[in-house]
């Protein structure tokens, strides 16, 4: 079973987090069920960028991004090559290594009261 080491990012995951993912899980999923809660403004169904994500080891084992992805992470806060949205980006046979970037672009967040 293939690995996913979340690097540290100082809210969702301050301590980093390495765990075992089933194959077909998208990054998102798993994150979640590990308690990272990493922002998906959409719920994960690709129609926003809020859980913009850098895959720094494994990007090519993950699926290939289709065209609605690849739209949507043109608007992303800090795009890389290596960028996917964690909704989308699903775990495949090899170790992956994910950085949650330090923004994101969410514009259904509410202002704090």
């Amino acid at each position: 079973m293939p690995v996913v080491t979340f690097l540290p990012h100082e809210k969702f995951c301050p301590e980093g987090l390495v765990v075992e993912a089933p194959s077909g899980t998208s990054i998102l999923e798993l994150a979640h069920e590990h308690h990272i809660e990493m922002e998906s403004a959409c719920g994960g169904v690709c129609a926003c960028t809020t859980c913009h994500c850098i895959v720094r080891k494994g990007f090519d084992s993950l699926n290939e991004a289709d065209e609605l992805e690849e739209d949507y992470l043109d608007k992303a806060w800090g795009l890389e090559a290596q960028s996917r949205l964690a909704c989308q980006a699903i775990v495949g046979e090899q170790d992956i290594t994910v950085e949650i970037p330090k923004y994101s672009l969410n514009h259904a967040a509410e202002a704090p009261h």
